[in-house]
């Protein structure tokens, strides 16, 4: 069976949030994009990112772009922390530059980093309620 892939708002909301709330400055939100693949045969994998290299840029003169795909069959089982928690790992690949290549997991991206990142983004929504969070119901966003 072929891996299909389908966008993944939700993810997407999730992602732009957490840019923000962390002061990920270099994030492009509008180039950053989530999609949910099913069907692969991967076993360990919960998240991967796709960088736009520097070679088809050029080629066809576009911006670089990131698409986080979430790995269904394991992502969508997750707590909401460890979806959280998988996001900040997956954007902490995208490099200062925002260039389409990647940083290394060694010497940026360990589970002690993100586990920090999560908690600032913990605190962060004490302070300032995200816009999915409101009540629909609720008029001033209390």
């Amino acid at each position: 069976m072929p891996i299909k892939y389908a966008e993944a708002l939700d993810a997407k909301k999730l992602v732009d949030e957490i840019a923000e709330a962390l002061d990920f400055f270099h994030v492009v939100p509008q180039f950053v994009f989530c999609v949910r693949s099913t069907g692969s045969k991967s076993t360990r994998t919960i998240a991967r990112i796709h960088g736009l290299g520097r070679i088809w840029q050029e080629v066809l003169n576009l911006p670089s772009a990131y698409v986080i795909e979430l790995i269904s069959e394991r992502y969508d089982k997750l707590s909401l922390t460890d979806k959280e928690k998988t996001l900040i790992h997956e954007l902490l690949h995208i490099p200062q530059g925002f260039s389409g290549g990647f940083r290394p997991h060694k010497g940026y991206i360990d589970e002690r980093t993100v586990t920090l990142l999560h908690k600032k983004l913990q605190v962060q929504r004490r302070v300032k309620k995200p816009s999915y969070m409101f009540n629909s119901n609720d008029e001033n966003g209390s």
